[in-house]
C-alpha cells in the first residue's frame, strides 16, 4: 500500500500582536465562517484503496508556529514507511520545504507534490514567520525522488513571482501551472491525481 503524507496550509505571522490585529481587522463573509471541503478532503476516495492517506492537523493553523508544527510532524515520522509520498498546500509546502532543508528524514520519500508553497515575504506575500527559509535547498532535494510544483498564475496569495523563485531555486523539479486555480481551493484535483498515480 502506497502511504501519502498531506500537509495542510495556515497562516502565520511575525510577532502576536499582528495575529491579535488580523483577527480584529480582517475582513470577513458569513462565507468565510461555513464549513468548506477542498480537494485534500477527498483524496483518499479519488486514490482509492491501494493508497493509505494521513493527514495529520498541525497545531494552531491560524497562527501557525514552525517549531510546533515540527514537534507534532516528527511524532508521526515512526508510522511511516519507506517511499513515502509528501504532499504540501501553501504554508503546509513551506513547511515541508525548511523541514527538508534543514532536517534529514529516516524514510526515504519517493515523490513531493508542492501546492503554492510562499518563497519568501516580497510583495503581495503574508507573513512567513517562523516559517522562513534560512538555508539552501540542497539537502532537500536530495531527500527526495521526484520533486513537482503546482501554482496558478491567478493565485491572489502566493503571485507567479514565487514560482519563478523555485524554478531558479529547483530547475530540475517539475513545475505545473495553471491560470485559473487561485490559491488551490478547488473540490477536486484531478492532475495532482493523475501525477500520483503516475509515480507507481
Amino acid at each position: 500500500m502506497q502511504q501519502i503524507v498531506v500537509i495542510h496550509g495556515g497562516t502565520t505571522f511575525n510577532s502576536h500582536d499582528e495575529f491579535v490585529n488580523s483577527l480584529l481587522t480582517k475582513e470577513v463573509t458569513l462565507d468565510y465562517f461555513k464549513s468548506k471541503l477542498d480537494w485534500k478532503s477527498n483524496l483518499q476516495k479519488e486514490l482509492g484503496e491501494n493508497y493509505e492517506v494521513l493527514s495529520p492537523r498541525l497545531p494552531n493553523k491560524e497562527n501557525a508556529q514552525y517549531a510546533d508544527w515540527k514537534i507534532w510532524f516528527e511524532r508521526m515520522i515512526p508510522f511511516l514507511a519507506d517511499d513515502v509520498i509528501s504532499i504540501g498546500h501553501s504554508l503546509g509546502a513551506l513547511f515541508l520545504l525548511k523541514y527538508l532543508s534543514e532536517n534529514v528524514l529516516s524514510k526515504k520519500i519517493k515523490a513531493i507534490f508542492l501546492i503554492a508553497p510562499p518563497f519568501d515575504e516580497g510583495a503581495g506575500c503574508e507573513p512567513l514567520g517562523t516559517f522562513k527559509l534560512t538555508s539552501g535547498l540542497n539537502l532537500y532535494k536530495n531527500q527526495i525522488g521526484r520533486i513537482s510544483f503546482f501554482f496558478s498564475n491567478d493565485d491572489l496569495v502566493v503571485p507567479p513571482y514565487h514560482r519563478e523563485k523555485y524554478q531558479q531555486s529547483l530547475p530540475e523539479a517539475r513545475f505545473n501551472v495553471f491560470e485559473d486555480r487561485r490559491h488551490f481551493g478547488q473540490l477536486e484535483f484531478p492532475e495532482l491525481i493523475k501525477e500520483i498515480k503516475t509515480n507507481q
